[in-house]
């Protein structure tokens, strides 16, 4: 996906990358630059893993879940949703729903009050059916 648009995929990417898809819940960039600098047997800076988790958002690689300033690996790169996490305030599970209805109507109510939306974030936080 980044070679089509004219980005390498490096070793330092696949790394990270590899370590994002790996974890079950939104992971930091610090936690990401700690766990890629175990697997490289050297000091990842985590400015450096900002920067790649930009990219792979940028390239819908990767979602940043901002309640948590936490990432998660994109289960369906290809589509192009607004995407709506839950967030599990006692487990920090997050799940990822879309519903292209709910989104297009915020779009366009922040069209109409004369607003132009790049990304709706929707995130709701509560208690998962684990910790229930």
């Amino acid at each position: 996906m980044l070679e089509s648009k004219g980005e390498q995929w490096t070793d330092m990417r696949g790394d990270i990358f590899a370590v994002l898809a790996a974890e079950e819940k939104p992971s930091s960039a610090y936690d990401i630059a700690d766990k890629v600098s175990q697997r490289r047997g050297k000091r990842v800076a985590p400015n450096s893993v900002y920067r790649i988790l930009d990219l792979f958002v940028a390239n819908n690689l990767a979602q940043r879940v901002e309640s948590a300033n936490a990432y998660i690996a994109n289960a369906h790169p290809g589509c192009m949703h607004d995407c709506i996490f839950l967030v599990c305030r006692e487990c920090g599970a997050t799940t990822h729903v879309d519903d292209d209805a709910l989104t297009e109507q915020v779009r366009s109510v922040a069209t109409l009050s004369g607003f132009s939306p790049e990304r709706p974030v929707i995130e709701v936080l509560g208690t998962c059916a684990k910790c229930n």
